[in-house]
């Protein structure tokens, strides 16, 4: 049943069109990776391969919140992304995710 539990593993929205429901502000970019198991390892990967993000989880909770920045605190670009869930003695799960990022407004403040 954990295996079939890890198909069920997705991130959303998917495309992400700049905006989602999770974003409390303008300046708040958010994705959600939903259905994880207790214990993974989430990796997100530019298209020519580049790891853009490492996530380690380990609790109970079965989504994970992504702000759409590299692991260096700076946003990512528009683009296609691969996200590779890998739950040890379970398997491992592929993921395609479609972003386009909104242009940062600095009128507004």
């Amino acid at each position: 049943t954990q295996k079939e539990g890890l198909e069920m593993v997705n991130i959303v929205p998917n495309p992400y069109h700049g905006a989602s429901s999770y974003e409390t502000n303008q300046l708040d970019n958010k994705v959600k990776i939903i259905n994880l198991p207790r214990v993974c390892t989430i990796s997100i990967y530019s298209i020519n391969g580049s790891l853009i993000h490492q996530f380690s989880k380990d609790a109970e909770t079965t989504e994970l919140e992504w702000n759409l920045t590299n692991m260096y605190g700076i946003p990512i670009a528009s683009g296609l992304y691969v996200i590779h869930v890998d739950a040890p003695g379970i398997g491992e799960k592929v993921l395609k995710w479609f972003g386009t990022m909104r242009p940062l407004d600095l009128n507004t403040f």
